[in-house]
C-alpha cells in the first residue's frame, strides 16, 4: 500500500491513503542503514510504501518516494546528522516576531539559505501585529524592506485576531506549506486560526525570559478548509545549516551572488579581500549588514569546525 506521511513522532508515523484512511507505522531498525544520515530517515510530506500487519500490530513502512525537494537542519551543532523538517513542498512560511519572543535575523537568514538551496519559495510572515509598539513598527517595516527588496515576500498579521489571514489563506490555497518558527512566535495559534476545529495547544510566552515554550511536539500535517495542506513543525531555537560548502554559502544570499560577479578575484569569500564588490555593496547599505553578518556567522561555524564534516 501506499500513503501520504502525515505525522512523525520519531518513533512511529501516521500514514493516509489515497481513500483517507490513516494506517500507524513503523520502520524496521534495519531501515536507518540505507544511507539516509538523519535522524529521520522518514518525514511529514513523504509519500511511502508499507506492508500492514495481520495480527494487529502496526504496519511498517518499505521504501520512501523520490522526494522533489525538503527542508533540512543540523539536528544539533556537532552532530554528523541532518533533521528533515518536512518533504515535497511548495512553499515556507516563515512565522517570526519581533519582540515576544524576538526572532533574530540570523535565525532568518539561516533559515532563507536552507531553503534557497533547495529552491523551496518562502513568504516572511510577522506575527503578534496587535503587541507591536512604535520602535517594533520601525523594526518590522525595515524587515519588510531588507527582504522584499531581495526578492522575499512579507505578510503582518495577528494571528489572535485573524487580521492580514485573506492574504495568507490566498496563499495558502492549494499547496503543501511548511510553516516554522522559534518557539513563542504563535505556529499554533496561527494554525487554529486557519483550521478551527483543531485547537492546538498553545501556551504564553515566559514573561521572565521572553522566550517561548514547546507546545508542537511533532510534526504534523493538516488539511486546510480551503484546499490545501500546512504542515505544523516544533519550534526551533536555532537553526543549523547543513551540507553547505564554504565557496557555495554566498549562492544562497540572492544579492550577494549577484554582486561577487564584480569582485576582483573569482574566488572571492567576501571577507577582506582588495576589490571585493559585496564589501563595497555593505558599505553603501546596498547588502543589508544584518544580512552580511548572517553569511559571516555561517562561515565562521565552518571556520572553527562546529559543524563535523560528513
Amino acid at each position: 500500500m501506499s500513503g501520504l506521511v502525515i505525522k512523525s513522532t520519531g518513533s512511529s508515523y501516521l500514514v493516509r491513503t489515497p481513500d483517507g484512511a490513516v494506517h500507524e507505522c513503523r520502520i524496521k531498525g534495519t531501515f536507518r542503514l540505507k544511507g539516509i544520515k538523519s535522524t529521520n530517515p522518514v518525514a511529514v510530506g513523504d509519500w511511502v510504501e508499507f506492508k500492514t500487519s495481520q495480527d494487529g500490530m502496526p504496519a511498517y513502512i518499505t521504501s520512501i518516494g523520490e522526494r522533489r525537494n525538503y527542508i533540512v537542519r543540523r539536528s544539533s551543532n556537532l552532530s554528523k546528522q541532518s533533521h528533515i523538517l518536512a518533504c515535497n513542498l511548495d512553499q515556507c512560511l516563515l512565522l517570526v516576531t519581533v519582540s515576544h519572543p524576538e526572532t533574530s535575523t540570523v535565525f532568518i537568514d539561516r533559515f532563507l539559505a536552507s531553503a534557497w538551496a533547495y529552491r523551496i519559495p518562502v513568504t516572511l510572515v510577522i506575527n503578534k501585529q496587535d503587541l507591536l509598539t512604535e520602535n517594533d513598527l520601525e523594526t518590522a517595516r525595515a524587515w519588510t524592506d531588507i527582504y522584499s527588496r531581495i526578492g522575499y515576500s512579507c505578510i503582518m498579521c495577528d494571528s489572535l485576531h485573524g487580521t492580514g489571514f485573506e492574504q495568507i489563506e490566498s496563499l495558502l490555497k492549494d499547496k503543501v506549506t511548511l510553516l516554522s518558527g522559534n518557539s513563542g512566535v504563535g505556529k499554533s495559534t496561527f494554525v487554529n486560526r486557519l483550521v478551527p476545529d483543531l485547537q492546538q495547544r498553545t501556551a504564553a510566552v515566559s514573561e521572565k525570559h521572553d522566550t517561548g515554550m514547546h507546545t508542537t511536539t511533532f510534526s504534523e500535517m493538516f488539511e486546510l478548509p480551503g484546499g490545501g495542506w500546512i504542515i505544523d513543525s516544533p519550534g526551533v531555537k536555532g537553526f543549523g545549516t547543513f551540507d553547505m560548502e564554504v565557496h557555495e554559502v554566498s549562492h544562497y544570499f540572492p544579492e550577494i551572488f549577484e554582486t561577487q560577479s564584480r569582485c576582483r578575484y573569482q574566488d572571492c569569500t567576501h571577507t577582506c579581500e582588495p576589490g571585493c564588490a559585496v564589501l563595497e555593496a555593505v558599505e553603501s547599505g546596498s547588502i543589508s549588514p544584518s544580512r552580511y553578518n548572517s553569511y559571516l556567522s555561517i562561515l565562521e561555524d565552518m571556520d572553527e569546525g562546529k559543524y563535523r564534516k560528513l
